[in-house]
């Protein structure tokens, strides 16, 4: 009799593990099913379709958690918790689509979501601003040679996309009018293109007017901070631009007061909702879903829990189908207010490298050649 020796798993890479014992090669990308697990939160069942839905988890040899009065029928609905392998859980998923009660619906929908392959490689979008106020660097770029400057230094660092913004929405910023963003962003845009520059170019900026003039001068991206809160009109200029992409931010509240005191029942279900929502929304509208990115909101209506939270469970907004940007540079979250960027830019780049390590899809950053090299560490 020998001891024996145990160890839990934590390469994300399943098939390679298999390969490594010497299972069979030719069968690993469909084994590989067995050994990866989900946990699925389902909202507002009636008690009936959680009930069957239990009953066919228990079925293929897993389980569904549900209210305790399910059984009893004394409540309206339950959400519902869904676990097992991805190979019970597309077994659960063909069971169901000849169950009644809108049932099929809810299969067809599992096995979307455990056919979601993460990015190859993180995409690091670089931040230019060119305010007066930003919390980081107001007024360093504000002089348009001096944005152009930073401009191409974003690009030689390796930036994959380029944020740009003539509005601060810092916490307790006023908003900046149109005519003002677009005196500044004009310039810059202009000099984009007569330079034929070819990395995209994103406008952060919760105004339809101005981005309709910055698509106008070639931007690819809308990054609307408000989520269509501010401007109602922009998501009409995102409809009559197809090939422009847009990023859906949450926020509670605005920016002059979504810091007074941030509270949330369920921090996690609540931007998922209102992200979701809004994603419907825009779908409804005419814009594609796979021209839309989704980013949490870090700071916006966040305590240092909640973004530190976000960060752990960034993963569950992906069921919305989405690819998810964050953008936590050089932010309070850090509690680094007197603190060089350099020094900032050193714990942003920790924090990112959870989010990198993820395979998340975007990062928003001040650094781009910091996060770069660290990217090519890791090659």
């Amino acid at each position: 009799m020998h001891d024996f020796l145990l160890k839990e798993l934590s390469n994300t890479n399943i098939e390679q593990e298999l390969i490594n014992i010497g299972f069979d090669k030719t069968y690993t990308h469909k084994a590989k099913d067995k050994f990866e697990y989900k946990n699925f939160k389902i909202f507002n069942l009636t008690p009936a379709q959680a009930n069957i839905l239990k009953q066919t988890a228990l079925s293929v040899g897993t389980d569904c958690a549900t209210h305790r009065e399910v059984i009893t029928g004394k409540i309206e609905n339950s959400n519902a918790i869904l676990g097992g392998s991805i190979s019970q859980l597309l077994k659960i998923a063909k069971k169901l689509e000849h169950q009644p009660f809108g049932l099929k619906k809810l299969g067809a929908l599992i096995i979307e979501k455990c056919n979601y392959y993460p990015p190859q490689k993180t995409k690091i979008m670089g931040i230019l601003n060119i305010t007066t106020n930003s919390f980081s660097d107001g007024g360093k770029y504000y002089d348009t040679e001096n944005a152009i400057k930073q401009l191409n230094q974003l690009i030689e660092d390796g930036a994959d996309i380029i944020d740009i913004g003539a509005e601060s929405t810092k916490p307790y910023s006023q908003a900046v009018s149109t005519d003002k963003q677009l005196e500044k962003l004009v310039p810059v845009l202009e000099y984009i293109k007569a330079n034929n520059i070819q990395t995209p170019i994103s406008i952060d900026t919760r105004s339809a007017e101005v981005a309709r003039k910055c698509i106008e001068l070639g931007a690819n991206i809308i990054n609307d901070v408000s989520g269509f809160d501010y401007d109602p009109k922009m998501v009409d200029i995102i409809v009559q631009n197809p090939e422009v992409k847009v990023i859906i931010q949450h926020s509670q509240g605005s920016p002059e007061n979504m810091q007074d005191s941030p509270q949330y029942e369920n921090l996690m279900d609540e931007i998922y909702t209102n992200l979701k929502n809004k994603v419907d929304y825009a779908n409804s509208k005419g814009i594609q879903k796979e021209n839309i990115i989704i980013d949490p909101g870090i700071g916006f209506g966040k305590t240092k829990s909640h973004n530190l939270e976000i960060i752990r469970r960034w993963k569950e907004l992906k069921t919305i189908g989405c690819p998810v940007l964050i953008g936590l540079s050089r932010k309070s979250m850090l509690e680094m207010p007197d603190a060089t960027n350099e020094d900032k830019d050193i714990y942003t780049l920790a924090l990112n490298s959870i989010l990198i390590n993820d395979n998340i899809d975007y990062i928003r950053v001040h650094n781009v050649k910091l996060h770069k090299k660290f990217q090519n560490i890791l090659e």
